[in-house]
């Protein structure tokens, strides 16, 4: 679920990929539904990608995202994001995720994290667990079926025998005598 929502670098919000062409990504936008080509010199991270760090090992972002949902019973957090100090939002971060790493998590981050969850219950998302995309794994697999048809495939070919090459005589060009 998680690995068809993005971040985009430069763009605020969240977005769902739609469609990949070849040097770009279609992606609808979580906010106003809008559609938009993103390229290769944009930055763009999918949301099964990120981590939180933490005093152990590094946790996925699926797994704070549920116990958040969890927590608020997969309703928006009412924490006021832009105006809470860092204390107030770390208290808040503690709750969800007890063992942050309070040296390596700072505020703008849990401003985000804040804002993510939001736009995504919004959405209408409650499963935040990385499931891998079945129709991607079907595609790829039906390419590289037709490339191994392609390999075993006998190429086609035409031979001429010379002496019968050599019998079709067309008239043209040619000098007798």
């Amino acid at each position: 679920m998680l690995k068809n929502i993005l971040a985009i670098t430069g763009k605020p919000g969240l977005y769902k990929l739609i469609s990949r062409g070849t040097n770009m990504l279609i992606v609808e936008s979580l906010v106003d539904g809008k559609r938009m080509p993103t390229y290769a010199r944009d930055k763009i991270v999918s949301l099964a990608e990120v981590s939180m760090y933490t005093t152990g090992e590094d946790i996925s972002l699926s797994e704070v995202l549920n116990a958040a949902g969890k927590k608020y019973s997969f309703k928006a957090i009412e924490l006021d994001a832009k105006k809470a100090d860092n204390e107030q939002l770390r208290a808040f971060f503690a709750e969800v995720l007890p063992n942050f790493d309070r040296d390596r998590v700072y505020p703008s981050d849990i401003r985000k994290f804040v804002a993510w969850y939001n736009l995504l219950i919004a959405a209408g998302f409650t499963d935040f667990t990385i499931l891998e995309d079945e129709e991607g794994k079907e595609a790829v697999a039906a390419q590289e079926e037709k490339k191994a048809v392609k390999k075993e495939a006998p190429k086609a070919s035409v031979k001429t025998s010379k002496s019968a090459a050599s019998s079709v005589k067309t008239g043209v060009g040619t000098k007798r005598g």
